[in-house]
């Protein structure tokens, strides 16, 4: 530890889903869903590309809420206040899936973490704005969730450190990802979210429950200059 992440690509989708259903998905991890306005929750879907890292090459995919612990003041603005340092930063995300490509990095997940991995092939193409990524479904080799799409009008941002929280052998996990390297923040153009109406996989079925099927997302950011440091987490009391 840490996981150096030194020359990636990432693309990542956020949404505004309903309150209700996103705090079901996390009600049991003692973890609060953060409104944001329009009193909606923010769902992000990333697909990263990973070329070199301390665990080999791999591809990712992450849905992820935020959140914060219960009994936790949530800030008046919680997506200013994630710009703040990650110290400071009380509001997070809670993984709910978390697809890898290789067993390396599932078992790495599962057992320091307690992230909710599996092993499944993932396709990952961005060239320019267009974006084309796919998860294939491990039981039924079909698509199970598909992101892809042209992006529109954007502006250079860069990408802001995040904090993660999990469950791991019944205590939560407060983890830090300190993030470096520019990206393009745009307009959702093309890019839509289409879900398998048939599969039975749970993250299938979370995608569908949250109403991600066909979903437009609010924003989008991608970049191929991705960097991360993916430290140990601590345990709150």
């Amino acid at each position: 530890m840490p996981i150096l992440y030194c020359n990636d690509s990432i693309m990542m989708a956020l949404f505004r889903v309903d309150f209700d259903k996103a705090q079901a998905l996390v009600a049991d991890q003692g973890l609060q869903a953060v409104r944001i306005f329009g009193g909606k929750a923010l769902v992000a879907m990333a697909f990263y590309q990973y070329r070199e890292t301390s665990i080999a090459d791999y591809n990712e995919v992450g849905v992820a809420i935020a959140t914060v612990p219960n009994g936790t003041k949530v800030p008046m603005f919680p997506l200013l206040s994630m710009m703040n340092a990650l110290d400071k930063a009380p509001v997070g995300f809670c993984v709910i899936d978390l697809p890898v490509t290789t067993p390396a990095a599932c078992a790495a997940g599962r057992e320091i973490w307690g992230y909710p991995k599996f092993v499944t092939p993932i396709g990952f193409s961005l060239k320019g704005n267009e974006f084309d990524g796919v998860v294939t479904d491990p039981a039924t080799r079909k698509d199970l969730v598909r992101l892809s799409g042209k992006a529109g009008i954007g502006v250079p941002d860069p990408l802001l450190d995040i904090v993660l929280y999990s469950r791991h052998n019944g205590n939560m996990l407060r983890t830090l990802v300190n993030t470096r390297g520019g990206a393009q923040t745009c307009l959702p153009g093309s890019l839509r979210v289409t879900v398998s109406e048939d599969s039975q996989h749970p993250m299938a079925q979370r995608l569908r429950a949250l109403g991600l099927h066909n979903a437009k997302p609010t924003l989008v950011s991608h970049s191929h200059a991705l960097q991360l440091r993916l430290n140990a987490g601590a345990i709150l009391p």
